[in-house]
């Protein structure tokens, strides 16, 4: 989870996060964070917080009480990913004094980065940059700091943190973590399968080394997120974005628990997952929405186990109808089903569900041609159709999802073309947990 000032943390003053004040003592600091975290735990599971830093805290004496926040949450055991936010909006997403940020860093670094918990972000959001220039800086904020492990370190993607393929693909940074942002209000409107690839396609071949550490909806709305048929577009892009961290086995951090852009006639980010209540150091949080927590569950595969969720194409006992092959970056497992071109030339795959039931059913693809037709065939009754448009190429990877009936214990599905072009490439299946 974020925990954020209220109001947002591009400040050009001390941060002094949501439930904090700036004239808190470190142990009163460190007392509000305890009971703050100790809801975020035992409410949500949450075992990662990530927190701003700028030049106008770090060293001053706001700092010294504001590191409890960090203290207290390494005590519980939890992650704390350290970000610095650009002092203020107006810095245009850039960083307007080297020298204080440098400094800034420096502290911070000589006094946690001997703590195996603390992890860094040399920067949130660093739209102000073109793709070379903020990779330039990332290796330069990593070259001066070389003590720190590469694998605790976090480099956002470019843009706001919305595209990692240009920082992954630049091997300076080999073994660093990778920072994504993903928002419904980037991108517009779209299906949920539009909003499955637009996750997909900005993270490149790059997953396993992602971080989404930041995405979010409202909360306070009343929105059923385990609606697996709703129209609105909120729902269908969080459901998205959690079913595909899920599926890719990715951390994330909530934006926001507390704090957060004050919207309209509101006191609170409509975003923060959590509401705020009591006073000094007796301080308490609440879920605002059961059904967007209860997806924040499903994304970190913190809601049961999924015997079997991901089957591969090439692994017995699915059956291709062609060939496995190699020669397309960006599969998972050890290949790919390169299906014979003609009608029926399937891709099978047996699938054992946790329990009878609804299920969400995705199939991950590439494809390097005109849109190829098949039809998805449960038990030996075609249930659906689905369009695999092209994905601009065979290295590009994207997935299309369907609801599907499941039977307890095993379950065929049949991936089997219409055309005589026969199938994309078929990478995997990744089957949902079923709802009785």
């Amino acid at each position: 989870m974020n925990w954020a000032v209220r109001g947002d943390n591009f400040v050009t003053g001390p941060l002094v996060l949501d439930g904090l004040n700036q004239s808190d003592s470190y142990s009163t600091v460190r007392a509000k964070a305890d009971a703050v975290y100790n809801g975020f735990k035992n409410q949500l599971g949450v075992n990662t917080v990530r927190l701003p830093v700028n030049t106008h805290t770090v060293g001053t004496s706001w700092w010294n009480a504001y590191r409890g926040t960090i203290d207290a949450a390494t005590a519980q055991g939890f992650k704390v990913i350290l970000a610095y936010w650009e002092d203020g909006a107006a810095s245009g997403g850039r960083i307007t004094n080297m020298n204080a940020f440098n400094s800034m860093w420096n502290t911070v670094t000589a006094q946690y980065g001997s703590n195996s918990l603390v992890y860094f972000e040399p920067m949130n959001e660093p739209h102000g940059y073109s793709a070379s220039q903020w990779i330039n800086l990332a290796v330069s904020w990593i070259n001066a700091r070389a003590s720190i492990p590469k694998g605790r370190i976090l480099v956002g993607g470019t843009g706001y943190s919305q595209d990692v393929r240009p920082v992954c693909a630049d091997t300076r940074l080999d073994g660093t973590l990778l920072s994504y942002h993903h928002y419904a209000f980037f991108y517009g409107e779209m299906d949920y399968n539009g909003w499955v690839q637009s996750f997909r396609q900005r993270l490149g071949n790059c997953a396993s080394r992602s971080v989404l550490t930041e995405f979010g909806a409202p909360m306070d709305t009343g929105l059923n997120y385990n609606n697996a048929n709703s129209s609105n577009n909120f729902v269908r892009y969080l459901r998205a974005d959690t079913d595909s961290l899920r599926a890719l086995r990715m951390g994330a951090v909530y934006w926001p628990a507390l704090g957060g852009k004050i919207t309209a006639g509101q006191n609170y980010d409509w975003y923060s997952m959590f509401a705020l209540h009591g006073s000094g150091t007796n301080l308490s949080v609440s879920i605002r929405s059961s059904t967007g927590a209860d997806r924040l569950r499903h994304g970190w595969g913190a809601d049961g186990p999924q015997p079997g969720q991901r089957y591969e194409a090439e692994s017995a006992p699915a059956v291709c109808d062609g060939t496995i092959d190699t020669n397309h970056a960006g599969y998972s497992g050890s290949g790919f089903c390169n299906g014979s071109n003609a009608v029926g030339a399937a891709a099978q795959f047996t699938v054992t569900p946790a329990a009878a039931g609804t299920a969400t059913v995705s199939v991950r693809f590439a494809n390097g041609s005109a849109t190829r037709p098949a039809n998805v065939i449960v038990n030996g009754t075609t249930v659906a159709t689905v369009s695999f448009e092209s994905t601009s190429s065979w290295s590009a990877w994207s997935t299309k999802s369907v609801p599907v009936s499941l039977n307890g214990g095993s379950n065929t599905i049949r991936i089997a073309p219409t055309t005589a072009a026969g199938l994309p490439n078929v990478d995997s299946l990744d089957v949902g947990a079923a709802a009785a």
